[in-house]
């Protein structure tokens, strides 16, 4: 089972990265042996699991991942590197923050969370603020709303993975999960450009600041990138809480596009229908954390 967490993913063009690094993706991109994009996320939170489980847990890998997810567009190669080792010292820095320490120390002893903590910061030291920038963004449990702004309804992309049932077969139609995936991928110039909509839209008619700053954030995040990089949105393993019907009826990105619209237009009534649309699907979703 995939953990109920959404994913936010930059992929940047193999010219964006040194020559070392591209000749390495390059030679990754040909190899027979690397996680297929198909399974690529099960393979990423196996591994995570493995390392947390031993018996002596590892908050964070022992080196960096040599693993990315790939996309090809004609002659293109663009990369998204795993950082699973940045990303888990990002995690991790957060989880000991906001948790009490005794508890805490349950889940980790607390001189491997001191060693983890000083790894990171003598990560942070020899690197600088530019070795932080991480490709990939976690959501457990929803996806937060800016997210949905730099992309448009005709991106989604849906499969239910519906399987037939072969009677000659049995085994196959018991073992084998049905593959369930709901992406919106789009460029960089057109998730910049929606962003840059939507912060104008913001400031001219709401003026909440944390609505403001949150769509300011992801817009600096994705400065960050090469140009011609694309932006995807993955649900992740959140479409194992939602039925076929409410996958295809979740259009989150054209209603929050409508109610930007709508804002614009002096269609407020339109606005906030749409907005609450999407506020109140992704309530209903994050509240079954504390399902019982």
């Amino acid at each position: 089972m995939l953990p109920y967490a959404a994913y936010l993913r930059v992929y940047e063009p193999l010219s964006a990265f040194t020559e070392r690094d591209r000749a390495y993706w390059a030679a990754y991109a040909d190899s027979k042996d690397r996680p297929r994009r198909a399974f690529a996320l099960e393979a990423e939170h196996a591994e995570a699991v493995r390392r947390l489980l031993g018996v002596s847990p590892m908050p964070a890998p022992g080196g960096e991942s040599t693993n990315a997810y790939l996309r090809r567009i004609e002659e293109t190669l663009y990369v998204c590197p795993w950082q699973s080792r940045l990303r888990s010292w990002l995690s991790f820095a957060r989880f000991r923050g906001g948790t009490p320490p005794r508890l805490a120390d349950r889940f980790v002893p607390r001189a491997i969370a001191e060693q983890t903590a000083d790894d990171f910061d003598r990560f942070k030291q020899s690197g600088g603020s530019a070795a932080l920038r991480t490709h990939i963004r976690t959501s457990r449990w929803h996806v937060p709303t800016p997210w949905f702004v730099p992309f448009d309804s005709a991106e989604r992309w849906l499969v239910l993975g519906r399987q037939e049932d072969n009677p000659t077969e049995p085994s196959a139609a018991t073992t084998t999960a049905p593959a369930r995936n709901l992406l919106y991928v789009t460029s960089m110039a057109q998730a910049r450009r929606r962003v840059a909509r939507a912060l104008v839209v913001i400031r001219r008619h709401v003026g909440e600041v944390s609505t403001l700053t949150e769509v300011e954030e992801v817009g600096r995040w994705l400065e960050d990138f090469h140009p011609h990089s694309l932006v995807e949105l993955d649900y992740g393993g959140l479409v194992h809480l939602m039925d076929d019907a409410t996958l295809q009826a979740d259009q989150s990105a054209a209603e929050l596009a409508a109610a930007l619209t709508g804002l614009d237009t002096g269609q407020e009534e339109l606005a906030f229908a749409m907005y609450q649309r999407v506020i109140l699907r992704w309530k209903s979703i994050q509240a079954l954390e504390s399902a019982n």
